[in-house]
């Protein structure tokens, strides 16, 4: 009995490999389109120290819904490399803090109470208040300590029947 030989699937699988290498097709691409937002306008609305919220809500599309949370997180990791919690913790609200102190500055002539109010609540400016209290011993508290001090140990010495 003669064998028939078995044919050789690697010459077609190299034909086949060999003519997906050859074409350069780029690979559907799936999903929506990524969402993109103006980066000096974002850059803008963070140093005047605007919330993630109303950064969403100025770039709201045709129909008036603000932009999702999330997307402008991705889009912010994707431009900037960091997420818009660190890109705000390093770029936001400077602006605002400056602005802030100039107006303060300008604001004590006429309000100081004002100029307080936005010290505390935007640079974090407290007031210290120290108070020191003096008095003079009679002894009187220091006799009651005694005395207490005396019951509690003749407490122990109690027979419990």
């Amino acid at each position: 009995m003669a064998s028939t030989p078995k044919k050789s699937t690697a010459k077609k699988t190299a034909t086949k490999q060999g003519s997906k290498n050859t074409k350069t097709k780029e690979p559907k691409k799936m999903g929506r389109p990524l969402k993109e937002f103006d980066a000096k306008t974002f850059c803008d609305l963070v140093a005047l120290g605007h919330t993630q919220e109303e950064i969403a809500w100025y770039f709201r599309d045709d129909t008036g819904k603000p932009a999702n949370i999330d997307t402008l997180t991705r889009w912010c990791k994707r431009t900037f490399g960091m997420t818009f919690q660190e890109f705000y913790r390093q770029n936001g609200g400077m602006e605002l803090k400056r602005k802030i102190r100039q107006f303060q500055l300008q604001l004590c002539e006429t309000s100081a109470s004002m100029a307080i109010w936005l010290g505390k609540n935007y640079l974090g400016q407290t007031d210290h208040i120290e108070t020191k209290v003096e008095f003079e011993s009679d002894g009187f508290i220091e006799a009651l300590k005694g005395q207490a001090s005396e019951t509690f140990k003749n407490a122990g010495d109690v027979v419990e029947t």
